[in-house]
């Protein structure tokens, strides 16, 4: 039986979301408990959004409006039909629409998949001399399938376990990372470490804990490169080039804003490409000090860092995880943020970046702390590796599903 195609206002009700006062970032608005959506954190989101940035107070609240949960989120302006559904109450700015389904008439999940599908049609005719936006005259124009709708629901059944498997290995990572941090900070910031109590403190450190640089402890600081001329977006098959785009903490991925290098500018290049346990260090932009870490070929076997990336290892491997989690405390971040240099261009050199002042612990201590926390750390890629195989299996089942060449 064929399926009818249908406007998304036939599936349900759609509107734009609310801010009404400017300038938007006044701070009399922010501080409350109402969370605020906003286009990052949609795209950060993989089926339902959950984790936000910011949120209203009162008075933030008095001129947004408060949406419920099971609303489903598209972003209109900056990332182009990102979706994800609520899964808390929350409000959310005018550059992101929502849709509630019509009871008996549409699944918000199977919308949300629609969307998935038709996204790069949403981004074609988003395309402005200026800005790319999806109003609403525009997005008329796009037919969503629409099977009945216990079809639909078969058809969303289907697909959301993998996502639901996903969005429970997240919940783990989150778990694990926190741990990790947890035991990062019990013993190096509130100096309860393994033997603590028979070690003397000297001059506001224990007995061998030293200042150096990060220049001291560093086996590997090197920037990637790209192809003269930039990234060639018609490679389809090729080497992935990470940027400050694709990493998103750790364990976390962005895989819709990869870009391909070709496999003969990745082996011909003589930097950039991610080792295992490799720190990945952002160098300049909006991204000065974001910090991460590749382990084993998550997410792929053979990657590199553009330009725009400093890779780091320690000089013993087994500090990696020190080190990392050093890197990734805020004060570190506020740090290399100072150590900017440019002033039309904000970002660090190599030279700066060794500048780096750390505290660092005895070595015996760094090497318990790596091989204790290295089982969770080796889970939490695990996991994240799953994630990656369970969404390429979500999405080759995706289009044959939502075409009909599958039939529930």
């Amino acid at each position: 039986m064929a399926w009818e195609w249908k406007t998304l206002d036939q599936l349900g009700s759609v509107s734009r979301g609310r801010s009404k006062h400017r300038p938007r970032d006044d701070e009399s608005l922010y501080g409350g408990i109402y969370p605020f959506i906003q286009t990052a954190d949609v795209k950060r989101s993989n089926f339902y959004i959950t984790e936000y940035s910011q949120t209203y107070n009162e008075r933030g609240l008095a001129q947004s409006k408060l949406w419920r949960a099971g609303t489903l989120c598209f972003t209109i302006a900056a990332n182009i039909a990102d979706s994800a559904i609520l899964g808390i109450d929350a409000c959310f700015p005018d550059s992101i629409m929502g849709f509630i389904p019509y009871e008996g008439v549409s699944d918000v999940r199977f919308v949300k998949y629609c969307f998935d599908v038709l996204q790069q049609q949403c981004k074609q005719i988003s395309q402005g001399a200026t800005q790319d936006n999806l109003s609403w005259e525009k997005l008329s124009t796009i037919k969503f399938p629409a099977p009945d709708y216990k079809t639909q629901q078969k058809i969303a059944d289907i697909l959301s376990a993998y996502d639901n498997l996903i969005e429970n290995n997240q919940k783990q990572i989150k778990l694990l990372e926190e741990a990790a941090q947890r035991i990062y900070k019990q013993w190096f910031i509130d100096l309860r470490f393994p033997g603590h109590e028979t070690i003397p403190i000297i001059k506001g450190l224990p007995e061998g804990w030293r200042n150096v640089t990060l220049g001291d402890v560093y086996g590997k600081i090197e920037s990637g490169s790209r192809p003269k001329g930039g990234i060639d977006s018609s490679i389809r098959e090729g080497v992935v080039s990470v940027g400050a785009e694709n990493v998103i903490g750790l364990g976390q991925y962005n895989y819709s804003s990869e870009k391909l290098v070709s496999n003969e500018f990745y082996e011909n290049a003589k930097r950039g490409k991610i080792e295992d346990r490799d720190i990945l260090v952002y160098k300049d932009g909006a991204y000065i000090g974001r910090t991460s870490l590749f382990q084993d070929d998550f997410p792929r076997k053979k990657m590199m860092v553009n330009e725009h990336v400093f890779l780091v290892n320690a000089k013993n491997p087994t500090y990696q995880y020190f080190l990392f989690f050093t890197l990734n405390r805020q004060e570190y971040f506020d740090k290399m943020q100072k150590l900017n240099k440019n002033s039309a261009q904000p970002g660090i050199n190599r030279d700066a970046l060794k500048s780096l002042e750390i505290i660092w612990p005895a070595d015996e201590i760094v090497m318990r702390f790596d091989n204790f926390v290295a089982p969770m750390v080796q889970k939490l890629f695990a996991l994240a590796k799953q994630n990656y195989e369970l969404s390429q299996s979500r999405d080759r089942l995706l289009p044959k599903l939502m075409n009909g060449e599958i039939e529930v």
